[in-house]
């Protein structure tokens, strides 16, 4: 894909907040905590435009960083399929 002189990738925005691949044994922890399997978790396609260049395949977790001047620092987590 050819990058645009002025074009803006979405994992570089301002507005995106944080998107990073977790462990194994964080995902395990996440998924004990919850009582869920990963499945149960919100779903992320492996394609989508937030999480381009992290090098994600399906199975893996990603743990998205909030940042909000009401709740401070919030965490949420997606679990990546295949389209």
């Amino acid at each position: 894909m050819a990058i645009k002189k002025n074009q803006v990738l979405v994992p570089d925005h301002i507005y995106v907040p944080k998107h990073e691949i977790i462990s194994k044994q964080e995902a395990e922890e996440v998924l004990q905590k919850y009582n869920c399997t990963p499945t149960e978790l919100p779903l992320i396609f492996v394609n989508d435009p937030a999480i381009l260049g992290l090098g994600v395949k399906p199975g893996d977790m990603i743990k998205i960083t909030r940042k909000s001047p009401t709740a401070g620092t919030s965490f949420y987590y997606r679990y990546v399929v295949e389209v």
